[in-house]
């Protein structure tokens, strides 16, 4: 059976969400039985079960500092909370029009900062969305540096800085601001989300 579907198959969601959504790659994924000894420790655990990472496993290399990248971005235990870099990126991916980075990002982003009614409000309004100052300002920011061409971002900055956002916590903003613009153009690709169970093999 194979994982890659017709593109009109394919159930897609109706609107950017917090519920989990499968992803449908337009290129065949290896098969987790072919994987050679430089892909099979890119893939363990969970992301063996993902078409998402075994398609990257193509290129091992690039999957490899795609996922050193990624931890030293959001896991990182010094500078801006994670919560806050979750936000970045789900506003980034809201912007952006990946669904389905937008949902797996607001769940992250609802679930370390319990405000779960805020972050479907990001994705039901919009990068326009006003919540409150500090997350405006987050949201502003993101926008600012995900626009194609990247916009000068000093008032915003400005903001940030006046509500006490470090360069520390700044820069990592724009980390988390920068893999989700490349990430998003990435998934948005390769293929597309699909709604888990809508449609038969």
């Amino acid at each position: 059976m194979t994982e890659v579907r017709d593109v009109e198959s394919a159930a897609r969601p109706t609107g950017f969400t917090q519920d989990q959504l499968d992803w449908v790659p337009w290129v065949e994924p290896i098969a987790l039985a072919d994987a050679d000894e430089t892909q099979r420790p890119l893939l363990a655990g969970q992301r063996g079960e993902s078409p998402y990472f075994r398609l990257l496993a193509r290129n091992a290399e690039v999957l490899t500092h795609r996922s050193a990248n990624d931890k030293d971005i959001f896991y990182s235990r010094e500078g801006l909370g994670r919560a806050e870099r979750e936000l970045a990126a789900t506003v980034t991916s809201r912007f952006n029009g990946c669904e389905y980075c937008a949902s797996v990002h607001s769940r992250f982003t609802s679930q370390l900062s319990r405000r779960d009614e805020d972050v479907q409000r990001l994705l039901d309004e919009g990068v326009t969305v006003r919540i409150d100052e500090r997350w405006d300002a987050i949201i502003d920011f993101a926008v600012a540096l995900a626009a194609q061409p990247p916009r000068p971002a000093h008032a915003e900055l400005h903001r940030l800085r006046a509500l006490g956002v470090d360069d520390t916590e700044i820069h990592d903003l724009v980390l988390s601001i920068a893999s989700f613009s490349w990430a998003n153009r990435l998934m948005l690709s390769l293929g597309e989300p699909e709604v888990p169970g809508a449609c038969g093999a």
